[in-house]
C-alpha cells in the first residue's frame, strides 16, 4: 500500500441520513481524519415554541421515522411532568411494550438489513436475498411481528396515534393481546436461530477496544428502557431527571456544524444498547443472557463493534419481557381507561427513555397557558458523535498498514456499529451574520 492515500467515504451507506468518513494519509502519517455531520439542520425544538401542551408530542415524533414511539413517550413524559399528570399502573404497562416493539423494530433491521451484509461480504442485503434466503425470510417475518406489535400498541408502525397525555385513546382488547402472546413466544425459535446465523460470522467483526464511559438508564426493578435513572460506569447514578445537562454537556466542532457533540466524566461517551448492557446486565432474562453468553458478551464490554450484538441480546429480552407484561396485563384484565383530564398550567418538564440508539431527552417550558415556550431535545446519536470520532483516532493507527479499501470498510462498519440516527442528531446551525 502506498504510504499516501485519502479515503473520503461521501456518504455512508447502510445508515439513517448522511455522514462522510475523511482520512488523508500522507508519507504513512495521519494529516486529517475526521467524523463528519454533513446533515442538514432540522429546527424542532424552535418548531416547539409557541405550540400547545397537546400538540407536542405529534409534532416530536416526527423527528425520527425509526424512533417515533420513543420520541413520543419521552415527550409525553416531559409534558406530564410539566403538568403534574400521573398516569395508571395499566398505562405503564402498556408503554413499556411500545418501547420493546419499537427496540425489537429497530434492532432487528440494523441487525439483519444493514449489518449483516457486512458479516457476509457483500454490499447489501439483496445479495442475501439469493445466497441466504432462510436467514432472510426469518428477519422478515420478526421485522413484520415488530411493526405489528407497534400498529396494536400504538395505532401505526410509525408516528403513533393512541400515545396520548395521561394514557392512550385507545387500548388493544385482550384477544389482541392474546394473538400478540402466541406470535412471540413463536418468535423465540426464530430469535435463536438468527443469534445462530450471526455467531456463525461473527470473526468478521473487528477485534479493536478503545476504553469510554458509557451512560443509559437504569433502573433497582428492571432492565431500564421506559423508566430509571441516568447511569454512567465512571461517575454512578445522577436520580436528579432534571439535571441532565450536567450529565450530558454538549458542545460544537468545526467539522458539524449541525450537530452538536457530548462529553461528561471524559472526552466522550457511548449510549445504545452496548451501554445498556454494560451498565445493567444483570436485569437481562436468562434467555437473553444465553445469547450474550453465545457471543462471549460480558460487561464491561470496550469493542463498539459489538453494539449489534448487544441489540441482539435485547431483541430477546424485549420478546421475554413483552410476554411479561402481556401475562400481567391479562391476569389484571385489560380496561378501558379515559385519559387523565389535565389542569393547564406553568412549568417545566423532562422526560427521559431509552430508544434504540440511547438515552433521550425531552424537555419542556410551558406558560400559564400551556404554550410550550422553551424546547431542548437531546437525541442519542448526538452523544454518541464524540465517541465515533475518538474510535476513528485509535482504530485508524491500528490497521493503517491494511490495503485502502480494508481500511475504508472498517471504518464505515464502525460507523454503522452505531446505528446512527445522523438526521435526527441535526437541530444546530451557527449563523454569522456579517
Amino acid at each position: 500500500m502506498s504510504k499516501d492515500f485519502s479515503v473520503h467515504v461521501e456518504h455512508v451507506t447502510r445508515v439513517e441520513g448522511h455522514g462522510n468518513i475523511i482520512l488523508d494519509v500522507k508519507n504513512g502519517k495521519i494529516e486529517k481524519l475526521e467524523w463528519r455531520v454533513v446533515e442538514a439542520p432540522r429546527f424542532f425544538e424552535a418548531m416547539l415554541r409557541g405550540q400547545q401542551y397537546n400538540e407536542l408530542r405529534s409534532i416530536t415524533s416526527r423527528i425520527c421515522g425509526i424512533c417515533s414511539i420513543g420520541h413520543s413517550l419521552a415527550s409525553l413524559k416531559a409534558t406530564e411532568d410539566a403538568l403534574e399528570v400521573k398516569i395508571s399502573e395499566q398505562t405503564a404497562m402498556l408503554r413499556r411494550l411500545a418501547i420493546h416493539a419499537e427496540n425489537m423494530q429497530s434492532h432487528i433491521l440494523h441487525i439483519g438489513y444493514l449489518v449483516a451484509p457486512d458479516l457476509f461480504g457483500v454490499g447489501s442485503v439483496f445479495p442475501l436475498i439469493g445466497t441466504h434466503t432462510d436467514t432472510v425470510l426469518k428477519i422478515v417475518k420478526l421485522h413484520r411481528l415488530a411493526n405489528e406489535m407497534s400498529d396494536l400498541i400504538c395505532g401505526r408502525t410509525i408516528h403513533p396515534i393512541r400515545l396520548v397525555i395521561g394514557g392512550f385513546s385507545l387500548v388493544p382488547t385482550e384477544k389482541q393481546l392474546v394473538k400478540l402472546k402466541s406470535q412471540l413466544e413463536e418468535a423465540r425459535t426464530l430469535t435463536t436461530d438468527i443469534a445462530t446465523i450471526i455467531h456463525s460470522v461473527a470473526d468478521s467483526l473487528p477485534d479493536f477496544t478503545r476504553e469510554t464511559e458509557y451512560i443509559a438508564l437504569s433502573s433497582d426493578d428492571e432492565y431500564a428502557l421506559y423508566d430509571g435513572v441516568i447511569n454512567s460506569t465512571d461517575t454512578g447514578k445522577h436520580p436528579a431527571y432534571r439535571n441532565y445537562q450536567a450529565v450530558m454537556k454538549e458542545f460544537l466542532v468545526p467539522q458539524s456544524s449541525t450537530a452538536k457533540y457530548a462529553k461528561h466524566a471524559r472526552e466522550s461517551y457511548m449510549v445504545g444498547a452496548l451501554a445498556r448492557f454494560n451498565l445493567n446486565s444483570d436485569h437481562l432474562h436468562p434467555a437473553a443472557k444465553e445469547v450474550a453468553n453465545m457471543f462471549g458478551l460480558k460487561p464491561i464490554n470496550y469493542n463498539p463493534f459489538m453494539n449489534t450484538i448487544a441489540q441482539l441480546v435485547e431483541f430477546s429480552h424485549s420478546i421475554e419481557d413483552s410476554l411479561y407484561w402481556i401475562d400481567l396485563l391479562l391476569e389484571r384484565g385489560v380496561r378501558e381507561e379515559k385519559p387523565v383530564k389535565v389542569k393547564v398550567k406553568a412549568g417545566r418538564g423532562v422526560g427521559i427513555a431509552e430508544v434504540p440508539r440511547g438515552i433521550l431527552v425531552h424537555d419542556y417550558t410551558l406558560n400559564s397557558k400551556g404554550y410550550c415556550t422553551k424546547a431542548n431535545c437531546i437525541i442519542p446519536t448526538n452523544q454518541n458523535h464524540a465517541n465515533i470520532q475518538l474510535d476513528m483516532e485509535k482504530l485508524v493507527p491500528e490497521i493503517l498498514e491494511r490495503p485502502e479499501k480494508e481500511i475504508e470498510l472498517t471504518l464505515e462498519m464502525l460507523v454503522r456499529a452505531y446505528d446512527p440516527c445522523i438526521s435526527c442528531s441535526t437541530h444546530y446551525l451557527d449563523v454569522t451574520f456579517v
